[in-house]
């Protein structure tokens, strides 16, 4: 995975001229201009959550003989076309194997804290769970078969770091296109993956892409240098109804399709 957690520079290199920051004389002195250094509990809250219910779910297996989580949760079409909408987010929380979930929980581990740090608590789990609703309404859409995972989700993260690192480009630096061309490698080769194997919900993936990328793309963080030489910071430039309208229009789109592909079927 790419690591985007530090858009800034190191302590060897100075800032380039940026809008808003004015040249001092001494401009030409490193500077370390930092994000605001946010622990990422809602991160680890998310794979806490997964694993206990992972846990769950080999308990009911052991005991029962029956996977009742993946039951009551997994993405089954019929069901929800009964009613059972809240299997278009379930998913995300429940897991086929211990791969399954090692996978992607270490891809979350990868992804999340530098997307935490940089879209703060809300608007990340904003992004995680669109993410993953736009990739279960088009897993529905689709695919007949029944599917569980946080991969949706994930692939959502995956679009949303992709468009963070462009939107941002200016302070990366030279490493903006290795940073974003190593994104746009990992999501290819993984649907490439996805799309080679039987029992992978490809549709999933993409749609999870698609809506984090979306979200993303109207609601992620837009910094910027302020200040004068040498008290430099980073600011987010993007307004906070912004992100709550990116939300309600993403999860609207999606919701508009789910409700066209449901009546079509009914």
């Amino acid at each position: 995975m790419s690591d985007a957690s530090q858009p800034g520079w190191s302590e060897e290199q100075g800032p380039e001229p940026m809008p808003g920051a004015a040249q001092g004389a001494q401009s030409s002195q490193p500077v370390r201009i930092s994000l605001p250094q946010r622990r990422p509990v809602v991160t680890y809250g998310l794979m806490g959550f997964t694993i206990a219910v992972y846990l769950l779910q080999l308990a009911s297996q052991n005991l029962t003989g029956l996977d009742y989580p993946a039951l009551l949760g997994a993405k089954i079409n019929q069901a929800i076309l009964q009613g059972q909408l809240w299997r278009l987010i379930t998913p995300l929380f429940l897991h086929g194997s211990i791969l399954h979930i090692g996978f992607n929980m270490y891809a979350l581990y990868v992804l999340g804290p530098g997307l935490e740090r940089h879209f703060g608590a809300g608007r990340y789990l904003a992004l995680y769970f669109l993410g993953g609703f736009a990739g279960n309404v088009s897993s529905f859409i689709m695919s007949t078969q029944a599917s569980i995972g946080a991969s949706t989700a994930i692939f959502g993260l995956l679009g949303a770091e992709g468009v963070f690192v462009y939107q941002n480009r200016r302070l990366f630096g030279n490493r903006f296109r290795s940073i974003l061309f190593n994104t746009l490698f990992i999501a290819a080769v993984n649907l490439a993956i996805g799309a080679s194997f039987q029992g992978i919900d490809n549709w999933g993936h993409l749609g999870g892409l698609i809506g984090g990328t979306l979200y993303a793309w109207f609601a992620g963080p837009l910094w910027a240098v302020d200040g004068l030489y040498p008290n430099l910071q980073l600011v987010d430039r993007r307004e906070k109804g912004q992100a709550f309208l990116a939300a309600v229009g993403v999860a609207v789109l999606f919701g508009v399709i789910f409700l066209i592909a449901a009546f079509q079927r009914g």
